[in-house]
């Protein structure tokens, strides 16, 4: 262990423990039929410099149970397991939540995998931020890095900015792939709508909670993110997917209109298209589920969209073809 490490490590034992069984970090895996990347996961995991975490594994309807049984016997690092009908990511997310037994949440897909020191990396850039302001944060977030270790999308202006999700999105213009924790408590105050039917974009949930607190933003890589290279190409396969995941983009289109519309000067390219796609999902949504509509409430939400209503029947056409 490196003399950065020590000194993190020093700076968090003189911060009280929630409760006996608690950890600074729960480190979040939510899979379905993953069960032959787990381990580049596990192996991560058990290289952290930082030792302070648990591994919670919620597998939503797959068959994982005797890879994860071997390793929880190995008692490397601690281990919980929780399996539960598929429900897709927001109830696994949601039930990772509840279970959590860390001060901070930290989502790690399950064919992705942290670098050795990520998670002291994270907990020392919250450790610099000034301890009467932590309440105003959820947490940290770092840049993620490809296989050849390039930085996957856009650095942050600066290193430690303290800033919050919308901002970043909408003025700096920041995309990519990104890595971060969040604190539990602040979490179980913004739950995943998980009576929605299939996908629910995650922004749904990150952009609530950027309304009231801000996130550290830091240049440093702290995961590697390995691309999926399954892809659904056939037409009638494609336009199955988007009926199956309609509610949740109309969901998002609603949100994104009724709550961002100020950050319209910044990225009007973007509402244009979530306004067509407020259209364009509905229409999908009739299919399976006729009557169920989300209703913008702000006047200029509603405006936008009907301005763009015909630019999303045309996509909707589009998605019909297989286009």
């Amino acid at each position: 262990m490196n003399g950065r490490d020590r000194s993190v490590n020093d700076r968090m034992s003189t911060i009280p423990a929630m409760n006996v069984d608690s950890y600074r970090f729960t480190v979040f895996t939510p899979t379905h039929n993953r069960a032959h990347t787990l381990p580049r996961v596990y192996e991560s995991l058990k290289a952290q410099t930082f030792r302070d975490f648990e591994w919670l594994i919620v597998d939503d309807g797959s068959t994982a149970s005797g890879l994860v049984a071997q390793w929880i016997g190995e008692a490397i690092i601690p281990i919980r397991y929780i399996k539960q009908a598929h429900g897709h990511k927001k109830v696994a997310h949601n039930r990772a939540v509840q279970e959590a037994r860390g001060a901070f949440l930290l989502p790690l897909d399950s064919d992705d995998e942290l670098l050795p020191d990520a998670l002291a990396i994270l907990y020392e850039a919250w450790l610099g931020i000034p301890e009467p302001e932590r309440e105003h944060f959820t947490g940290v977030c770092g840049l993620c890095v490809d296989e050849s270790g390039r930085v996957v999308g856009d650095a942050f202006p600066m290193n430690c900015m303290h800033s919050d999700v919308l901002e970043v999105r909408y003025v700096h213009r920041i995309e990519g792939e990104k890595c971060g924790f969040n604190r539990v408590d602040v979490l179980r105050g913004y739950p995943f709508p998980d009576k929605i039917h299939g996908y629910v974009p995650e922004s749904v949930v990150w952009h609530s909670i950027a309304e009231r607190y801000k996130t550290c933003f830091i240049n440093r890589p702290v995961r590697v993110y390995h691309a999926d290279v399954e892809s659904v190409t056939r037409p009638r396969r494609r336009l199955e997917a988007i009926r199956r995941h309609a509610e949740g983009h109309a969901y998002l289109a609603r949100e994104t209109l009724d709550r961002e519309l100020h950050y319209f000067r910044y990225r009007p390219v973007w509402f244009l298209k979530m306004a067509a796609n407020y259209t364009r999902f509905h229409c999908h949504l009739a299919h399976t589920q006729p009557g169920k509509r989300y209703s913008l409430q702000r006047a200029t939400a509603r405006v936008l969209a009907w301005a763009l209503s015909p630019m999303g029947w045309l996509r909707y056409a589009l998605d019909c073809m297989g286009i």
